[in-house]
């Protein structure tokens, strides 16, 4: 079990550190069905994961890689939320939460096929610097819903920041992915408060996990920047469909 914790860590923290999301969307089925972890355990062990890899990677992008109010302020707005999504986590059965995860995969992984948008939107000004005016309802909003899936579904919320800070806020991606991380620290944070209550850790599995994926992300975020983003994204999305399939498969017969 150990040795499979150790080798998924490293795919997780690679994933974190080359885009700035996506560890946080494979760590939930890799702990359930690679490692054995009950949803229950797999859920508060993930978010301790995935906010310790991010937490590291972000570390080579914190002078010029990261807009520290946008993070911030996304970051801040779904710390209410992931409580809320925490309370309706209680509510449903494991196997229509895998389901749903499995959905948001695949929605997740045919959007990182599209072209994205390195420039422009509500929250990009002409000369550079943020237009607080229009970005401000859609960054509130941004972080609120990623919050909600942070607590029903612990993820840190990376696979869905990351094309809305490019496309709904229009950050450029050199600035998207240190944000993105920064975010999914806050709300990995956020999260996994909201399951103190009733949370059961394995130490050893989480710190093994974690110690992986904190060094692999480190590695990944300082190379990270020479590769180029269409074939990470791409890379990335045929992955993720990959694990979408075989989680629906997993939820559909028990």
């Amino acid at each position: 079990m150990i040795v499979t914790a150790l080798v998924l860590g490293l795919i997780i923290g690679a994933l974190l550190g080359l885009v700035g999301g996506g560890g946080s969307i494979l760590a939930v089925p890799a702990l359930v069905y690679g490692v054995g972890l009950p949803l229950s355990e797999a859920i508060p062990t993930s978010l301790i994961v995935v906010g310790a890899a991010s937490a590291v990677a972000v570390l080579p992008r914190l002078r010029r890689g990261v807009n520290w109010r946008l993070a911030l302020l996304v970051g801040a707005a779904g710390v209410a939320t992931a409580y809320l999504g925490t309370v309706v986590n209680r509510m449903l059965d494991p196997r229509l939460l895998l389901g749903v995860f499995a959905l948001i995969m695949v929605i997740a992984g045919v959007r990182m096929f599209l072209p994205t948008r390195s420039v422009g939107g509500p929250c990009a000004l002409p000369g550079g610097g943020v237009n607080w005016r229009s970005c401000l309802p859609r960054a509130l909003a941004t972080g609120a819903v990623v919050g909600f899936l942070t607590g029903l579904l612990g993820v840190g919320g990376g696979f869905l920041i990351v094309p809305a800070l490019t496309l709904v806020l229009g950050l450029p991606m050199g600035v998207t992915v240190g944000t993105s991380l920064v975010i999914i620290v806050i709300n990995s944070i956020a999260g996994f408060t909201a399951h103190l209550s009733d949370v059961q850790i394995d130490w050893a599995v989480t710190g093994a996990f974690a110690g992986a994926a904190m060094t692999a992300s480190l590695i990944a975020g300082r190379f990270g920047r020479g590769l180029s983003d269409t074939v990470l994204k791409r890379g990335f999305a045929v992955l993720v469909e990959g694990v979408a399939v075989y989680v629906a498969v997993q939820a559909l017969v028990g």
